[in-house]
């Protein structure tokens, strides 16, 4: 089989509207692959940079394990998510429910951002501090509904006298158990927010969930499903 055919026969694969629920959850997982690349890349480098100690070979490992984690995390909670739905629907006739979005969120925040560690922790509460202020007042009445826009030094430390208020009491991590439900009603809320009240929540936080669980539903070609999202 040439080249053109091949691309042809899995061009018309993936436009099958069949196969659509499948290859959505495949491209929402590559979407929270890369934008957790995109994302945690950058800030564990200026992080390593200014934060860091040790040799620069420790210090792209950190990063690395960093974006990996958040890479996959980001992956498999979209997978998971994506599945659950589906699981839903399926269950239900075809019919989609509002709490369907919480339940999916529920399950997929306490499987991947349940286990307390420094990257999960900082996502659990980015997410609850825009969960949170999603019930604050609004400023106005709902806009009406309207189109997306289109994508588009030197010195030693010990001679310097302890900071105010030194020496610290130690910070006490969160209960472990505590914390995995926490992480799971988190994700659980913003889900159903975002399908039923996005226009509360923040507006980087829509762009980012519009791009990892609604553009992975749509495609045109082959191309668009795994190398690029428009």
């Amino acid at each position: 089989m040439s080249v053109e055919r091949f691309t042809q026969a899995a061009t018309e694969l993936v436009l099958n509207p069949k196969y659509q629920p499948i290859l959505g959850i495949f491209k929402g997982a590559r979407n929270g692959l890369v934008y957790g690349v995109r994302v945690r890349a950058p800030h564990a480098l200026v992080m390593a940079i200014l934060f860091k100690s040790g040799t620069w070979q420790s210090k792209a490992n950190f990063i690395y394990k960093a974006t990996k984690q958040h890479a996959l995390n980001l992956a498999r909670f979209v997978a998971i998510y994506k599945t659950a739905l589906l699981a839903q629907k399926t269950m239900s006739g075809g019919k989609e429910r509002a709490s369907d979005t919480f339940f999916a969120g529920l399950l997929s925040g306490w499987f991947v951002f349940g286990e307390r560690n420094a990257v999960n922790e900082q996502i659990v509460l980015y997410v609850v501090s825009r969960v949170i202020t999603s019930f604050l007042p609004r400023a106005g009445p709902p806009s009406p509904p309207s189109a997306l826009p289109p994508p588009s030094g030197a010195g030693s430390r010990s001679t310097l006298p302890p900071p105010p208020g030194a020496p610290y009491a130690r910070p006490r991590p969160p209960d472990s158990r505590v914390f995995q439900l926490y992480a799971a009603v988190t994700w659980g809320a913003v889900m159903y927010l975002f399908k039923e009240r996005r226009d509360t929540l923040q507006g980087g936080m829509v762009n980012s969930m519009q791009y990892l669980y609604l553009d992975s539903e749509v495609w045109s070609s082959l191309r668009n499903l795994v190398w690029h999202n428009q």
